[in-house]
């Protein structure tokens, strides 16, 4: 009664297998072009000239030609164009404008960063917004459903910036709970880095938990509603034991594409959580990138989110067709 493909699969199982596999990585290159050619030709049509985000507004214009020569930004934007994705699929990330280094010492740097963030907020809000979308299923009409989803919809709806500020008067001015900065210093120790990042995690939480609980919610409820679910129940297995045996493996199978997604959001849409907190991530990275038209710098860091998204999302379709039976690689029933 519960969903689950066989733990070995036939010649055909492993074909198809391999042939939904390349035609996502496919897509998923098609797609990271694609994004290529966008964020490269909005960083470099956008008003603006390198030399002189540099130099300042008041450089002697002299000075702003030669290093933009130097730099070659003067050169044809195809040519730009070219000489970056030949670089980037070779592995070299270019140098930064604002910083004259590597871009890959500076982003490595920032996704680590972004990472721990991120893991902080993914710890908290995936069983916090299954277990309230299990509650909500099992309690739907009454008031602890009304009030999960009235919470979880409310804090959706509130941008980050709004959340985070609240938090920094409450638990960071006021109570003092918490350090208003996610920075600590160099040596710190996982505790430390971990109490440094609960204030900041909790915008997060907030923005996601009620995706993943409404999610929760809906897959719990067709799960109650199914006949297996009945039949389970007429052959006297306890309701305890039915909603673990045979519910929530297979309610929570749409919630597994959610939280893929979202999983990318925590990393890469950080860049209001990271800037409220003073905190060095690949959010905060990009934000400084534009601003000072480093666009070695902020090509990279968009095409590591891009690569990261698809990366995730080709793993949830596999982790999701491998507990449910009834997807077929092929598109065949």
């Amino acid at each position: 009664m519960t969903c689950g493909l066989p733990l070995t699969l036939d010649r055909s199982g492993r074909a198809a297998i391999s042939r939904f596999i390349l035609k996502r990585s496919l897509l998923a290159l098609l797609t990271l072009w694609l994004l290529s050619v966008l964020i490269f030709a909005g960083g470099h049509l956008l008003p603006g000239n390198v030399g002189r985000a540099m130099l300042g507004p008041f450089a002697d214009q002299a000075a702003v030609d030669v290093l933009n020569h130097e730099m070659g930004t003067d050169r044809p934007l195809l040519v730009q164009y070219g000489d970056w994705m030949a670089g980037f699929v070779t592995g070299d990330l270019g140098m930064s404008y604002a910083y004259r280094s590597p871009v890959a010492d500076f982003l490595g740097t920032a996704l680590l960063n972004s990472a721990k963030l991120a893991i902080v907020a993914f710890a908290l809000v995936v069983p916090l917004g299954i277990f309230g979308g299990v509650v909500a299923a099992l309690y739907r009409g009454r008031p602890a459903d009304r009030i999960l989803s009235v919470f979880g919809l409310s804090a959706t709806v509130v941008p980050e910036f709004v959340s985070g500020i609240l938090l920094i008067l409450i638990f960071g001015v006021w109570l003092r709970w918490f350090p208003i900065s996610a920075t600590w210093d160099d040596g710190a120790g996982p505790l430390t880095q971990l109490y440094h990042l609960i204030l900041p995690a909790i915008p997060l939480v907030l923005i996601l938990f009620g995706y993943i609980a409404r999610m929760a919610r809906a897959g719990m409820i067709e799960a109650l509603d199914a006949d297996y679910t009945r039949t389970a129940v007429l052959k006297g297995l306890s309701y305890p034991q039915v909603i673990w045996r045979h519910v929530l493996r297979n309610a929570l199978l749409p919630t597994i594409s959610v939280i893929a997604t979202q999983t990318v959001y925590l990393i890469g849409g950080l860049v209001v959580v990271e800037i409220l907190f003073h905190y060095q991530g690949i959010g905060s990275l990009i934000y400084t990138a534009a601003k000072k038209k480093d666009f070695p710098m902020l090509q990279a860091g968009v095409m590591a989110i891009g690569a990261l998204f698809a990366l995730t999302t080709l793993l949830a379709d596999l982790l999701y067709a491998r507990l449910n039976p009834r997807i077929r690689f092929g598109g065949r029933e």
